[in-house]
């Protein structure tokens, strides 16, 4: 912890990372000290965080600039001063402008019979091509798998002999407005977007373990306005969506049937909030003030009887989780492991609940420290960030670094070549 206020160096590079989330805007100021020794990987620790609670957002979609603006503002400020730096770049989260997956193949002959670095990304070039149509921006693209002449298993092809490369490939896909105002967001903070990480994947890579992410796992954050999944096989992601309902939406269960005040429903659901079957909660009681009473009203519950009213909203949740994993086909996949991370994950007992409701073994995440640099997650994770809370924002550190076969990709194009997006730059990684 003392690492966390070491004054930076006169060369030292940062990194800066923001998630606009429903529920809180994070920002995290990471410095790189450097590879490590043999291996080659970065040191990266936290330097600055700010956190601050989010207005103007609404299941992950902005709808009030102003308020949103404010948020992001003192967010970043928080983190800057804690840092003793200030930046201009920053890597922002996205989950939002209803996320679509798409899986694909897409393939280019090779006239010099080996594989190029322009072969590669004349196969980006054609699969943005497909993915963005009808008002669909892409925001993330991985690879699955290459084949050279229909043989599959090459990892890195370029310099291989070959007539044709195929590439299978996972992209993911935005309605265009939502991005453009997530970016104009951004921009009227003053601030630069250097690159997008949908959030799914980042909280994937957050609280996933490598051998997890290649046995097949899905990771399911549930946030305040919105619960997102993503499933990972053989080390890469190969779907994701995200359902409109999260947290937030047991609050709003709580403060309509207790007839209680917003924040005090949240209050309550994080201190007696629980999914656990005990006979003693039907004799541990709490009290409340009443919404619109006058003042020193209060209303008396038990712990019973507020987990008669989280457990259906929770169950509704698992339910719409289910059949949208079913109606994807994804349980084919045998893909038999499921993490549950984001703050909804924290409630008593909800592993177990949503074990029984999946019919699979389930795990809390959160994230994960990684002696062994970025690859793995940060070097060392502060107490202030290690809770499932804020899995999407360490994740998003792995994803800005260590693509992994990643590409995150907006680019410059003719329709979006005016004001604020046509200065937003392309950024693809080499690794394709």
């Amino acid at each position: 912890m003392s690492q966390l206020n070491r004054a930076p160096t006169r060369n030292q590079k940062f990194i800066g990372l923001l998630d606009v989330g429903s529920s809180k805007v994070v920002c995290l100021i990471v410095a790189l000290d450097g590879r490590r020794g043999e291996t080659g990987v970065l040191d990266a620790r936290i330097v600055g965080t700010g956190l601050r609670r989010s207005k103007g957002l609404k299941a992950g979609v902005i709808t009030d600039l102003d308020q949103a603006e404010q948020s992001v503002r003192a967010a970043v400020s928080d983190a800057e001063k804690m840092a003793g730096v200030t930046l201009e770049d920053f890597v922002v989260s996205v989950n939002c402008g209803r996320l679509k997956s798409s899986n694909f193949s897409a393939s280019v002959n090779l006239a010099e019979g080996v594989v190029r670095d322009a072969d590669l990304a004349r196969i980006v070039e054609d699969a943005r091509l497909y993915v963005e149509r009808d008002g669909r921006s892409l925001v993330h693209m991985n690879r699955v798998s290459y084949r050279l002449d229909g043989v599959a298993g090459a990892r890195d092809p370029r310099g291989m002999a070959a007539h044709r490369l195929t590439a299978d490939l996972h992209a993911v896909s935005a309605d265009e407005a939502p991005i453009r105002n997530l970016l104009m967001l951004i921009e009227r903070c003053y601030l630069n977007v250097s690159g997008l990480v949908v959030a799914p994947y980042a909280s994937g890579l957050g609280v996933l373990s490598e051998e997890e992410r290649r046995l097949g796992t899905t990771c399911i954050d549930m946030g305040g306005g919105t619960t997102s999944f993503a499933v990972f096989i053989d080390g890469s992601m190969v779907f994701t969506d995200v359902l409109a309902v999260g947290s937030d939406h047991i609050t709003y269960d709580i403060a309509r049937q207790l007839q209680t005040p917003l924040a005090e429903a949240e209050r309550i659901k994080a201190l007696y909030g629980t999914l656990v079957h005990a006979r003693s909660d039907e004799h541990d009681d709490f009290s409340y003030p009443i919404a619109g009473e006058e003042e020193g009203l209060f209303g008396q519950a038990t712990k019973a009887q507020l987990a008669q009213i989280i457990r259906p909203r929770v169950a509704s949740l698992m339910s719409l989780f289910r059949e949208r994993f079913e109606r994807n086909g994804l349980k084919d996949l045998m893909v038999e492991r499921f993490v549950l991370t984001g703050g909804g994950s924290q409630l008593v007992g909800m592993a177990e609940f949503a074990a029984d409701a999946l019919g699979a073994p389930v795990r809390i995440g959160q994230p994960m420290s990684s002696s062994g640099g970025v690859s793995g997650g940060l070097s060392d994770v502060p107490q202030r960030v290690s809770s499932p809370a804020f899995s999407t924002i360490v994740g998003m550190l792995s994803a800005s670094i260590d693509a992994g076969g990643e590409l995150i990709t907006y680019k410059d194009r003719d329709v979006l070549s005016r004001g604020y997006l046509g200065r937003v730059g392309q950024w693809l990684a080499e690794s394709l």
